[in-house]
């Protein structure tokens, strides 16, 4: 694996929930921003539908103050939430729009975003929401590029990105180390303390987040031993 190059300043993350960042991409934002990057964050929902003993107008509030609170964690100021329906995303012109709209307004170097194959590495399946917004996001960086593509909006075409990064990808080739940064991403894991405590506990298993935690302590140190580090994050570059 190769290490991501990280000579350019602002990055863009974009994801489709509160908590997808936290998956591991959010160490690679807690090393950026210690080098004194500028991240922003946009989520295309607020996770109104990740709980399901709660009503949606109940819970969206409280997962986006959640994300919020967990960019604050790893050194993100500006968190943005463009309200497309949680777990209804729909690939389509409409979403391409609003995440090349956000583009062109932020004008990142990079943008960083979750998997969008079918599958996790292990084989688990990715969720529709996932799928949908990774390759958005993909075609959407193009989108900001071309000033005679959603020529309704008045932000200035911005061919700037150099490469998109896209975590925890099967077809990943990239790694950021994040060794100093692990404990700091886990503590931004932990913000989104309301959605994992509703998750409970597994009958044969740890409860939720201590799970997640110690999930994603193999997945940096597995990454970790493939790059000669030891913790890392993998992604696929684009």
């Amino acid at each position: 694996m190769e290490p991501v190059a990280e000579d350019w300043q602002r990055a863009l993350a974009i994801v489709a929930h509160p908590d997808d960042l936290e998956y591991g991409a959010a160490m690679a934002i807690a090393r950026w921003t210690a080098q004194g990057k500028e991240i922003v964050e946009v989520l295309a929902t607020r996770g109104e539908a990740g709980i399901q003993s709660m009503a949606p107008e109940e819970v969206a509030p409280l997962r986006a103050a959640e994300q919020i609170e967990a960019a604050r964690r790893v050194g993100v100021e500006t968190v943005e939430f463009l309200g497309f329906p949680d777990g209804m995303l729909e690939y389509g012109l409409p979403l391409r729009r609003e995440l090349a709209r956000a583009v062109r307004r932020h004008r990142p170097e990079v943008v960083v975003s979750l998997n969008f194959r079918e599958r996790f590495p292990g084989g688990m399946f990715n969720m529709a929401d996932h799928r949908v917004l990774g390759e958005a996001v993909a075609d959407a960086v193009r989108d900001a590029a071309n000033p005679w593509v959603f020529r309704d909006l008045t932000e200035p075409a911005w061919g700037g990105v150099r490469f998109s990064l896209f975590a925890n990808s099967p077809e990943a080739t990239h790694y950021v180390e994040v060794t100093d940064h692990l404990e700091t991403g886990l503590h931004a894991l932990r913000a989104h303390k309301v959605y994992f405590d509703t998750l409970g506990t597994d009958a044969e298993g740890p409860d939720a987040i201590t799970g997640v935690e110690q999930m994603l302590r193999s997945i940096t140190a597995e990454t970790g031993a493939s790059a000669g580090v030891p913790h890392a994050v993998p992604f696929e570059v684009i």
